[in-house]
Protein backbone atom coordinates (compact mmCIF):
# COMPACT_ATOMS: atom_id res chain seq x y z
CA UNK A 1 0.00 0.00 0.00
CA UNK A 2 2.83 2.57 0.90
CA UNK A 3 5.80 1.07 -1.65
CA UNK A 4 8.16 3.85 -2.53
CA UNK A 5 6.76 6.11 0.31
CA UNK A 6 8.94 8.05 2.67
CA UNK A 7 6.89 8.45 6.10
CA UNK A 8 7.23 10.85 9.12
CA UNK A 9 5.73 10.23 12.27
CA UNK A 10 5.59 11.97 15.24
CA UNK A 11 4.71 10.92 18.68
CA UNK A 12 5.65 7.05 17.92
CA UNK A 13 5.41 6.31 22.15
CA UNK A 14 4.01 2.72 23.08
CA UNK A 15 0.36 2.97 21.77
CA UNK A 16 -0.77 4.28 18.41
CA UNK A 17 2.49 6.15 17.22
CA UNK A 18 4.49 3.10 16.93
CA UNK A 19 1.67 0.71 16.11
CA UNK A 20 1.09 3.30 12.76
CA UNK A 21 5.47 2.78 12.61
CA UNK A 22 5.42 -0.81 12.55
CA UNK A 23 2.24 -0.49 9.77
CA UNK A 24 3.58 1.72 7.86
CA UNK A 25 6.71 -0.40 7.21
CA UNK A 26 5.45 -3.69 6.50
CA UNK A 27 3.23 -1.96 3.63
CA UNK A 28 6.64 -0.89 2.26
CA UNK A 29 7.30 2.30 3.37
CA UNK A 30 10.38 4.00 4.19
CA UNK A 31 9.62 5.30 7.83
CA UNK A 32 11.06 8.26 10.08
CA UNK A 33 9.36 8.75 13.55
CA UNK A 34 10.26 11.29 16.04
CA UNK A 35 9.40 11.23 19.63
CA UNK A 36 11.04 13.02 22.42
CA UNK A 37 12.00 9.63 24.17
CA UNK A 38 13.73 7.29 22.13
CA UNK A 39 13.54 3.73 24.13
CA UNK A 40 10.46 2.97 22.08
CA UNK A 41 11.48 3.93 18.78
CA UNK A 42 14.89 2.06 19.67
CA UNK A 43 12.49 -0.81 19.84
CA UNK A 44 10.44 -0.49 16.52
CA UNK A 45 13.83 0.05 14.61
CA UNK A 46 14.10 -3.45 15.60
CA UNK A 47 10.94 -4.91 14.79
CA UNK A 48 10.75 -3.17 11.78
CA UNK A 49 14.29 -4.54 10.74
CA UNK A 50 13.59 -8.28 11.82
CA UNK A 51 10.78 -8.07 9.11
CA UNK A 52 12.84 -6.46 6.35
CA UNK A 53 11.30 -3.07 6.40
CA UNK A 54 13.62 0.13 7.10
CA UNK A 55 12.58 2.73 9.81
CA UNK A 56 14.64 5.29 11.80
CA UNK A 57 14.03 7.17 15.24
CA UNK A 58 14.58 10.71 15.87
CA UNK A 59 14.53 12.51 19.08
CA UNK A 60 12.81 15.42 18.35
CA UNK A 61 10.17 17.74 20.41
CA UNK A 62 8.02 19.34 17.74
CA UNK A 63 7.81 22.12 19.98
CA UNK A 64 11.31 23.39 18.89
CA UNK A 65 11.75 23.99 15.24
CA UNK A 66 15.63 23.45 15.38
CA UNK A 67 14.63 19.73 16.66
CA UNK A 68 12.22 19.50 13.59
CA UNK A 69 14.55 20.45 11.22
CA UNK A 70 17.13 17.70 12.25
CA UNK A 71 14.08 15.65 11.93
CA UNK A 72 13.19 16.34 8.52
CA UNK A 73 17.23 16.29 7.24
CA UNK A 74 17.20 12.94 8.96
CA UNK A 75 14.74 11.68 6.40
CA UNK A 76 15.92 13.25 3.31
CA UNK A 77 19.33 12.34 4.17
CA UNK A 78 18.56 8.76 4.89
CA UNK A 79 15.81 8.40 1.88
CA UNK A 80 16.11 10.61 -0.11
CA UNK A 81 12.60 12.50 -0.12
CA UNK A 82 10.02 13.05 2.07
CA UNK A 83 5.73 12.34 0.80
CA UNK A 84 4.07 11.13 4.08
CA UNK A 85 3.28 12.66 7.57
CA UNK A 86 1.47 11.39 10.56
CA UNK A 87 0.85 14.52 13.00
CA UNK A 88 0.01 12.21 16.35
CA UNK A 89 2.30 14.04 18.95
CA UNK A 90 0.10 15.17 21.45
CA UNK A 91 -0.05 16.25 25.15
CA UNK A 92 -2.42 16.29 27.86
CA UNK A 93 -3.34 18.96 30.27
CA UNK A 94 -5.09 16.51 32.35
CA UNK A 95 -8.69 15.71 33.73
CA UNK A 96 -10.07 18.66 34.65
CA UNK A 97 -13.30 21.20 33.82
CA UNK A 98 -12.16 23.49 30.79
CA UNK A 99 -12.18 26.80 33.32
CA UNK A 100 -10.20 25.13 35.88
CA UNK A 101 -7.54 23.38 33.77
CA UNK A 102 -4.51 25.38 34.34
CA UNK A 103 -3.53 27.98 31.21
CA UNK A 104 -0.01 27.07 31.14
CA UNK A 105 -1.14 23.30 30.57
CA UNK A 106 -3.56 24.01 27.78
CA UNK A 107 -0.74 26.49 25.82
CA UNK A 108 1.47 23.38 26.08
CA UNK A 109 -1.18 21.16 24.79
CA UNK A 110 -2.03 23.86 22.19
CA UNK A 111 2.26 24.31 21.49
CA UNK A 112 2.43 20.45 20.62
CA UNK A 113 -0.69 19.27 19.10
CA UNK A 114 -0.95 22.54 17.05
CA UNK A 115 1.90 24.39 16.54
CA UNK A 116 3.85 21.08 16.61
CA UNK A 117 1.82 19.87 13.98
CA UNK A 118 2.41 23.02 11.91
CA UNK A 119 6.18 23.01 12.48
CA UNK A 120 6.97 19.64 11.14
CA UNK A 121 4.59 20.16 8.40
CA UNK A 122 6.55 23.50 7.22
CA UNK A 123 9.77 21.25 7.49
CA UNK A 124 8.12 18.54 5.22
CA UNK A 125 6.34 20.70 2.70
CA UNK A 126 9.49 21.33 0.76
CA UNK A 127 10.32 18.36 0.02
CA UNK A 128 6.64 17.22 -0.95
CA UNK A 129 6.54 19.97 -3.33
CA UNK A 130 9.90 18.87 -4.76
CA UNK A 131 8.54 14.80 -5.27
CA UNK A 132 5.27 16.57 -6.58
CA UNK A 133 3.08 14.97 -4.16
CA UNK A 134 2.63 14.10 -0.45
CA UNK A 135 -0.01 12.98 2.18
CA UNK A 136 -0.27 14.56 5.57
CA UNK A 137 -2.81 13.19 8.18
CA UNK A 138 -3.44 14.79 11.78
CA UNK A 139 -4.61 12.63 14.31
CA UNK A 140 -7.92 14.08 15.72
CA UNK A 141 -9.78 12.68 18.31
CA UNK A 142 -13.69 11.92 19.11
CA UNK A 143 -14.00 13.96 21.78
CA UNK A 144 -13.95 17.48 19.95
CA UNK A 145 -17.25 15.86 17.87
CA UNK A 146 -18.51 14.23 21.41
CA UNK A 147 -17.48 16.25 24.26
CA UNK A 148 -16.47 14.15 27.50
CA UNK A 149 -15.88 15.81 31.01
CA UNK A 150 -12.84 16.41 31.47
CA UNK A 151 -11.15 16.39 28.12
CA UNK A 152 -12.10 20.25 27.47
CA UNK A 153 -8.25 21.63 27.46
CA UNK A 154 -7.05 18.43 25.14
CA UNK A 155 -10.12 19.06 22.95
CA UNK A 156 -9.90 22.46 21.93
CA UNK A 157 -6.02 22.13 20.98
CA UNK A 158 -7.44 19.26 18.54
CA UNK A 159 -10.15 20.97 17.15
CA UNK A 160 -7.88 23.81 16.16
CA UNK A 161 -5.70 21.10 14.60
CA UNK A 162 -8.44 19.85 12.39
CA UNK A 163 -9.74 23.41 11.44
CA UNK A 164 -5.67 23.66 10.39
CA UNK A 165 -6.24 20.44 8.45
CA UNK A 166 -9.20 22.00 6.25
CA UNK A 167 -6.55 25.28 5.21
CA UNK A 168 -3.84 22.93 4.31
CA UNK A 169 -5.83 21.03 2.39
CA UNK A 170 -7.24 24.16 0.53
CA UNK A 171 -3.76 25.21 0.15
CA UNK A 172 -1.42 23.00 -0.76
CA UNK A 173 -3.55 20.86 -3.49
CA UNK A 174 -2.08 22.55 -6.06
CA UNK A 175 1.03 21.06 -4.89
CA UNK A 176 -0.39 17.52 -5.35
CA UNK A 177 -0.27 17.52 -1.40
CA UNK A 178 -2.87 15.73 0.18
CA UNK A 179 -4.20 16.94 4.13
CA UNK A 180 -6.93 15.13 5.77
CA UNK A 181 -7.82 13.96 9.56
CA UNK A 182 -8.33 10.45 10.84
CA UNK A 183 -10.72 11.45 14.04
CA UNK A 184 -10.15 8.49 16.46
CA UNK A 185 -12.30 7.41 19.68
CA UNK A 186 -11.33 4.91 22.03
CA UNK A 187 -7.91 3.42 21.61
CA UNK A 188 -7.52 -0.15 23.18
CA UNK A 189 -3.74 -0.13 24.06
CA UNK A 190 -1.61 1.23 27.14
CA UNK A 191 -3.69 4.12 27.57
CA UNK A 192 -7.06 2.78 27.58
CA UNK A 193 -5.99 -0.04 29.74
CA UNK A 194 -4.38 2.30 32.37
CA UNK A 195 -7.97 3.95 32.38
CA UNK A 196 -9.58 0.72 33.24
CA UNK A 197 -7.58 0.07 35.69
CA UNK A 198 -8.20 3.02 37.49
CA UNK A 199 -11.75 3.09 36.86
CA UNK A 200 -12.05 -0.41 38.17
CA UNK A 201 -9.89 0.26 41.37
CA UNK A 202 -11.99 3.84 42.27
CA UNK A 203 -15.66 2.17 41.68
CA UNK A 204 -14.87 -1.40 42.82
CA UNK A 205 -15.81 -3.44 40.17
CA UNK A 206 -13.43 -5.33 37.63
CA UNK A 207 -11.92 -4.13 34.45
CA UNK A 208 -13.66 -5.96 31.93
CA UNK A 209 -16.58 -4.53 33.32
CA UNK A 210 -15.10 -0.91 32.56
CA UNK A 211 -14.29 -2.00 29.46
CA UNK A 212 -17.77 -4.04 28.45
CA UNK A 213 -19.45 -0.56 29.53
CA UNK A 214 -17.65 1.17 26.93
CA UNK A 215 -18.09 -1.18 24.09
CA UNK A 216 -21.27 -1.43 24.58
CA UNK A 217 -21.34 2.19 23.50
CA UNK A 218 -20.65 1.41 19.63
CA UNK A 219 -22.62 -1.25 17.22
CA UNK A 220 -19.60 -3.48 16.97
CA UNK A 221 -19.42 -3.91 20.44
CA UNK A 222 -15.87 -3.07 21.10
CA UNK A 223 -13.18 -0.90 21.84
CA UNK A 224 -11.05 -0.79 18.29
CA UNK A 225 -7.19 -1.19 19.01
CA UNK A 226 -4.39 0.53 18.31
CA UNK A 227 -3.02 -1.65 15.61
CA UNK A 228 -6.72 -1.91 13.87
CA UNK A 229 -6.99 1.94 14.02
CA UNK A 230 -3.52 2.07 12.27
CA UNK A 231 -5.07 0.74 8.85
CA UNK A 232 -7.33 4.14 8.31
CA UNK A 233 -4.17 6.49 8.78
CA UNK A 234 -2.70 3.75 6.12
CA UNK A 235 -5.41 4.38 3.46
CA UNK A 236 -5.18 7.98 3.96
CA UNK A 237 -1.73 8.46 3.50
CA UNK A 238 -1.69 6.19 0.36
CA UNK A 239 -2.51 7.03 -3.15
CA UNK A 240 -5.44 4.41 -2.55
CA UNK A 241 -6.65 7.95 -1.13
CA UNK A 242 -5.72 10.28 -4.53
CA UNK A 243 -9.26 11.38 -4.55
CA UNK A 244 -9.41 12.19 -0.75
CA UNK A 245 -8.15 15.62 0.94
CA UNK A 246 -9.85 18.27 3.29
CA UNK A 247 -11.54 14.63 4.46
CA UNK A 248 -12.29 13.84 8.34
CA UNK A 249 -12.13 9.61 8.95
CA UNK A 250 -14.16 8.94 11.96
CA UNK A 251 -12.69 5.59 13.65
CA UNK A 252 -14.48 4.63 16.78
CA UNK A 253 -16.70 1.45 16.22
CA UNK A 254 -19.45 3.72 14.97
CA UNK A 255 -19.97 5.15 18.28
CA UNK A 256 -20.39 8.59 16.78
CA UNK A 257 -21.66 8.58 13.50
CA UNK A 258 -21.64 12.17 11.56
CA UNK A 259 -25.03 13.25 10.14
Amino acid sequence: MLQDEVVVITGVGPGLGSRLAVRAASEGAKVVMAARSADVMKQVEKDVAAAGGEAVGVQCDVRRPEEVAVLAETAVERFGTITGLVNSAFGHPGWFDLLDTPEKAVRRSMDIILFGALNVTRAVVPHMKAAGRGSIVNVGTMTTRKPMRGEGGYAVAKAAMATATQFLALELGEHGIRANQAVMGWLDGPGVRFYLKFTAEARGMSEQDVYDEIAARNPLGRIPTDDACAGAVLFLLSRHASEVTGAVLDVNGGEYMPA
